[in-house]
């Protein structure tokens, strides 16, 4: 038995990572970027939390970001910020959710280009070596999910 949640545990340490992302979102584009990363997850809150420190390159130049995540042990979720070092004292609005079965499904309200969105996170191929993580958008409530970044990691 553990004293935190282990959800996450799968992602710690450092990873190569392929990045795939459509170069518009939610104008009906088929054409996707792709581009190299490295990453690396690290415990915070005595493992109730953790951070992932990303390395971006971008086909216009390299960036830095963190996805700070924490766990509520009483609602049984998590809480997903990014922080984009464009953009440094801006955190995105969090997406919450939970993991059933190995995979993560993790929602929130947003908004794209001023344009209201239902946004999904998915983390997939959490017990095997390759996790997979997904972005998507809905402009239609939910009814229809336009996937628009895939982040596939390899342990370095």
């Amino acid at each position: 038995m553990t004293d935190h949640c282990t959800d996450f545990d799968f992602q710690q340490g450092r990873w190569t990572v392929h990045h795939r992302r459509l170069k518009s979102r939610l104008t009906g584009c088929t054409e996707w970027e792709t581009f190299a990363g490295t990453s690396e997850q690290r415990p915070l809150l005595g493992g109730n939390g953790n951070v992932e420190d990303n390395l971006l390159h971008l086909p216009a130049g390299d960036y830095r970001a963190v996805a700070l995540r924490s766990y509520d042990p009483e609602a049984g979720t998590w809480a997903i910020w990014w922080l984009d070092a464009r953009n440094p004292h801006a955190l995105d609005t969090p997406v919450t959710g939970r993991f059933e079965q190995g995979i993560g499904t993790f929602y929130a309200d947003d908004t794209h280009e001023g344009r209201a969105v239902h946004l999904r996170f998915l983390w997939l191929d959490t017990q095997g070596d390759t996790p997979r993580w997904e972005q998507a958008l809905s402009a239609d409530g939910g009814e229809s999910w336009e996937t628009n970044w895939v982040m596939e990691f390899t342990r370095a």
